[in-house]
């Protein structure tokens, strides 16, 4: 049986285009000779939906896809994902599906059980958890069909009470197919192959495994669908990041073979390597699906802007990014010069906007309230947030999309004005360390420099006051991006983090930050997560709590 797995990007919501790429794939499978072509997890209206799913409209669209490639598939059979009605009155009113199609019906259709409530994942929220399992036969072989999360429930975590294929075993099924829409993080890659490799061994199976590709505003989903042998090794693993189509040929013995070159790498790409791809997919993919085509930043010649315009040029091209250099009186004339070194290092559009007449207006309109009390973070702030008009005017007159340049250390402890440097359409670096944000800068300088050396070696300033440094306010970053970690990602106590050798003010003093710069986040654009644990959907916390604060 040959077995094409189609990893794709799809637009949520975008029935058109998902539908014309599914039949397109299916046309061009067929053409090279496979029997079954593989889709993804809810690839007919894109994942994840969200409350679209409420709409009875949405899932009439969704049936009405799958029709239209039920006809367009004949001569060979496909697997598609999408949300069906639960025909059952009790429970909730959708089910997670996957349609087998085979000439031209639906000759079976599987729906989804183990149903991934937490982080990212909400989808106890829409579905029904099937508890019936049943294998697919087709061209002599017994298939077991899975829906990603299906093959998670490992025997270390158990979070749920089943595990489908212990059930569909009893069938004698000959091979696992797993279709997905498994978010990126930098390091999921190496836990999704010791997984389902797991799977494949325990089972003594071969396993196909494709996924999603694209990024859906904040989540990113990296592809890297994967192939392993009966044994448990990995076989096959297709590329990140990108659309990729690929054939394999399983035999009678359960053995695999494929005419391409595999793309096994040697050795793990590195945390920042992945981000930097991912960020990449992250804003082309955003800006495409919004159907936009030009960003604005405001470049300071600090690192952060710095490394979020390098990334837009690189997704958008550089003449899509206008960079406005937005001097204040305060603002150093090696800054000025290190951002127009960068304009012309990548060759992006710019213009300069002093904004010291700006804020000399507000300050002097509020010289009665203010009357002669002494500059404090008031008079910093509107500064601030006058780069932030100027840069939203910009926006409204010429139709940019605004990027956020806050990187996740900041956006944790609140060093950041609402209204001001945090506005934006998507946040960039929201999660990504300060520490993380010198790599991403390396990184991009590998082969030659970009980012002027001057943005990675200064210390970080945001230049609202006289000779300011962010280390006036906030701890070393190399200290502070390991507590935010602890307590974020690891959900450790200040207790806990203390014990692994932080100084125990300093560790309670940041919880504190934290806690207290909730309501911020609550209002700052959404964050492309390129981590386990990511500010916005995936971590939802209380503005009023008491609890560590």
């Amino acid at each position: 049986m040959k077995i094409a797995l189609a990893q794709l990007n799809y637009h949520i919501g975008n029935f058109e285009s998902n539908t014309n790429k599914i039949i397109a794939h299916i046309h061009e499978a067929k053409e090279k000779g496979a029997d079954l072509v593989v889709f993804s997890e809810l690839c007919v209206c894109g994942y994840p939906a969200r409350d679209f799913l409420e709409f009875r409209e949405f899932i009439n669209l969704c049936e009405e896809a799958a029709n239209k490639i039920a006809e367009e598939c004949v001569g060979i059979a496909c697997i598609i994902g999408l949300p069906t009605p639960n025909n059952n009155p009790e429970g909730k009113d959708l089910n997670n599906s996957a349609y087998f199609i085979e000439d031209g019906k639906v000759k079976a259709i599987v729906n989804k059980a183990l149903l991934p409530n937490y982080d990212v994942f909400d989808e106890y929220r829409y579905f029904e958890p099937s508890t019936s399992f049943n294998c697919i036969n087709f061209k002599g072989k017994r298939i077991a069909l899975t829906i990603c999360e299906d093959l998670w429930n490992t025997i270390e975590n158990p979070l749920y009470i089943t595990r489908p294929m212990d059930v569909l075993m009893k069938q004698n099924p000959d091979v696992m197919i797993n279709i997905a829409a498994s978010p990126f993080a930098y390091n999921h890659d190496e836990e999704r192959i010791d997984i389902l490799s797991d799977n494949a061994s325990r089972y003594n199976l071969p396993l196909f495994y494709v996924n999603h590709v694209g990024a859906q505003t904040e989540l990113i989903f990296d592809g890297g669908s994967l192939v392993f042998d009966n044994q448990g090794k990995l076989a096959d693993e297709m590329p990140y990041f990108v659309e990729r189509m690929a054939y394999y040929t399983l035999d009678d013995n359960a053995q695999i073979s494929f005419d391409h070159t595999s793309t096994i790498k040697p050795g793990r790409e590195s945390n920042i390597e992945q981000i930097h791809q991912g960020l990449i997919l992250g804003i082309r993919d955003y800006f495409y699906k919004s159907g936009f085509k030009q960003a604005i930043l405001g470049l300071s010649g600090g690192i952060d802007s710095a490394v979020v315009c390098a990334l837009a040029a690189e997704a958008l091209g550089a003449e899509n990014v206008m960079a406005v250099l937005l001097p204040s009186k305060f603002s150093s004339d090696h800054s000025i010069k290190d951002a127009e070194d960068l304009v012309t290092n990548l060759g992006c559009m710019s213009q300069t906007v002093a904004i010291a007449k700006i804020t000399d207006a507000v300050e002097e309109q509020l010289h009665p309230q203010f009357e002669n009390l002494p500059f404090n973070i008031a008079e910093e702030n509107i500064q601030s947030r006058s780069r932030a008009v100027v840069l939203m005017a910009m926006c409204n007159k010429f139709g940019y999309i605004l990027l956020n340049t806050s990187n996740k250390s900041e956006a944790a402890v609140g060093y950041g004005t609402l209204y001001g440097d945090m506005c934006g359409g998507i946040s960039v670096l929201g999660d990504v360390y300060k520490t993380q944000v010198f790599e991403l800068a390396r990184h991009i300088n590998k082969d030659k420099e970009i980012i002027p050396i001057n943005s990675i070696i200064k210390p970080p300033s945001a230049e609202l006051r006289p000779g300011q440094k962010d280390s006036d306010s906030l701890p070393e970053y190399d200290i502070l991006d390991k507590i935010i970690e602890e307590y974020v990602e690891h959900r450790c106590s200040s207790a806990e983090i203390v014990k692994l050798g932080y100084d125990a003010p300093t560790v309670q003093r940041v919880i504190r930050l934290i806690n207290l710069a909730e309501h911020k986040r609550y209002q700052t654009p959404p964050i492309l997560r390129v981590s386990p644990k990511a500010f916005g959907m995936g971590r939802r916390m209380p503005i009023v709590g008491k609890y560590l604060s």
